[in-house]
């Protein structure tokens, strides 16, 4: 095995490893969840803190991981020996240890119901192709995630014990030293390992006296009312965030040496405990204001207190909300068959349709059909052990959801500033967004006014992006219609020679309120009908005179034309 960096001679990230430590000492806190960027030691750390704890496993579970491989299946060497047994599988493996999942948020959504199970449970039962097995798998869960490739499912996030978002240091010197340091040990690797040798010991030590004091570490009523009372005021659902500050608070005060836990630790705990379960629009970019948030929610009331702050995902009364536009969002929402896709796709893991291939997971097994190229070998071995014919195979049963490409068309003209059109579709596109997000979709956004139309948002940019773009688009000017349509058409293509499996739906919101005596604009609607994979006109012309030309574009696109909904 590879010499692994010493935990204590990471530089500049002092959360992390004081969030990996919580842990080693009451593997009860529930793991831990990393957001941030690329080359922030995230890695280094959970390697540095398995060799610290060793012999405590550390399991890595790849993205693209088969379900088998996870839990297990039927051994493959023993079958060919006529034999029927079980093959363990990563979370057997990670019992005792460390299971590292890098980009969690990727991961596909029916690996994630089984890692969900296991760390819920801390057991593992494999019930699949007369397999049925139930083994302890209880391990401290590392997952790391990129935000801008949207968020986990909220049963995962939730079961992530401690959260935490790891920058790089910005000061030059921090930096300097964490290069020194790096080039060291690369250098020379066991002589840096032995320079760190009596820290190492001296932080092991640390941690096994935590583990032995740790039980009879008391947590005082007054310090229980603080994590409540925090959680209350930041409208913390469910009561897994007040247990888990709990317990994070009682490993650092065995960390610290404390027979007691004192609010310091409290406040140390809940930073990490509440991070990712604070109420917050994921359309939003991380408040200034949010520890600040925290802090004073940790401050004990004074009697006849007011409230506290509302909660994140509450905006602000009256002039806070200032400077808005005329044409600010207000609620409204598109019809749901705006966002479905016919058929089986085989682009992307997401959650926005149904998917097809072999990169989706194997769920079970069926008689193979002539020709067949995605056998079951585990599953036709079986097949034959108990007693099919020689000749008989088996394939894969294989299902999945795909994200989709969401090319938004938005009519940021003069006319679509009256009756507060503007301020509807705003309101809906943000909803749509959220959704996006959920789903794991790749965005565009083009807007057209005036004289042209123009890519506001690019495929691809984080949505926070896109829904500030969206909220701060003025309208005026005139109905560059046909523009529009022929941007959207380029940007799919464009979309689709990046990655052709990626289905795009392309949504037009627009009054129409334009002629188009030269066929212009049915012509340019009917190329996007053959750039896109599907095609929803929103129509919000409204008013006594109607030119109707919403329903032609839906027309010519093949697609379908849809009304806006209040919300």
């Amino acid at each position: 095995m590879s010499q692994a960096f010493p935990l204590s001679a990471i530089v500049g990230q002092e959360q992390l490893i004081e969030a990996l430590l919580i842990n080693a000492v009451n593997p009860d806190v529930g793991g831990i969840l990393i957001r941030g960027e690329r080359g922030t030691a995230k890695t280094t750390a959970v390697r540095g803190l398995a060799s610290l704890l060793a012999p405590s496993p550390l399991v890595e579970l790849p993205l693209g991981a088969t379900l088998d491989r996870l839990v297990g299946s039927l051994d493959l060497k023993g079958a060919l020996a006529g034999e029927h047994r079980f093959e363990a599988g990563l979370l057997h493996k990670a019992n005792g240890g460390i299971l590292y999942v890098d980009e969690v948020n990727l991961l596909a959504d029916h690996l994630v119901d089984a890692l969900l199970d296991a760390a819920a449970t801390g057991v593992a039962r494999v019930e699949r192709e007369a397999v049925s097995v139930t083994h302890e798998a209880r391990f401290i869960l590392v997952g790391t995630m990129n935000v801008e490739e949207g968020d986990l499912r909220p049963q995962l996030l939730d079961r992530f014990g401690l959260g935490l978002e790891v920058t790089t240091p910005a000061e030059p010197s921090v930096r300097a030293e964490i290069v020194r340091r790096r080039l060291r040990f690369e250098a020379e690797p066991e002589a840096f390992a032995a320079d760190w040798r009596d820290a190492e010991a001296a932080l092991g030590e640390r941690l096994a006296a935590a583990r032995a004091r740790l039980g009879n570490v008391r947590l005082p009523e007054r310090e229980l009312m603080r994590i409540t009372g925090a959680c209350t005021a930041l409208g913390v659902d469910g009561v897994r965030g007040d247990i888990v500050t709990a317990r994070a608070a009682r490993a650092l005060a065995a960390l610290d040496g404390a027979d007691e836990v004192q609010e310091e630790h409290v406040r140390r705990a809940a930073e990490l405990a509440l991070f990712h379960r604070r109420r917050r629009d994921p359309l939003q970019s991380r408040a200034p204001d949010d520890e600040d948030r925290l802090q004073r929610a940790l401050d004990d009331p004074p009697p006849e207190a007011p409230p506290d702050d509302p909660p994140d995902d509450d905006p602000p009364p009256g002039d806070a909300l200032a400077p808005e536009k005329v044409d600010a969002p207000i609620a409204a929402s598109l019809p749901p068959q705006t966002l479905s896709l016919p058929g089986r796709g085989g682009g992307p893991a997401g959650r926005r349709s149904r998917s097809a291939g072999e990169d989706c997971g194997a769920i079970d097994s069926r008689p193979a059909g002539p020709g067949s190229d995605d056998l079951a070998i585990v599953a036709t071995l079986r097949a034959r052990l108990l007693g099919a014919e020689a000749d008989h195979l088996r394939e894969h049963i294989r299902a999945g959801r795909e994200g989709a490409f969401l090319c938004l068309v938005v009519d940021a003209s003069g006319s679509m500033g009256a009756r507060r059109k503007a301020a509807r579709v705003k309101g809906a596109l943000l909803e749509l967004l959220r959704e996006a997000y959920a789903k794991r979709d790749r965005v565009g956004v083009i807007a057209f006014r005036d004289a042209a139309a123009e890519v506001i948002v690019a495929p691809g940019a984080p949505l926070e992006r896109a829904a500030e773009a969206l909220r701060g688009l003025p309208t005026g000017g005139r109905t560059p219609l046909a523009g529009g349509l022929m941007a959207a058409e380029n940007l799919i293509r464009r979309e689709h020679s990046r990655d052709s499996r990626r289905r795009a739906i392309a949504i037009v919101l627009t009054d129409g309120r334009v002629t188009d005596t030269d066929g212009a604009v049915r012509a340019a609607a009917s190329a996007l009908g053959h750039a896109a994979d599907a095609v929803h006109v929103i129509d919000t012309e409204d008013g006594p005179v109607q030119v109707g030309l919403a329903g032609e574009i839906a027309r010519a696109a093949r697609g379908e034309l849809q009304k806006l909904r209040a919300a």
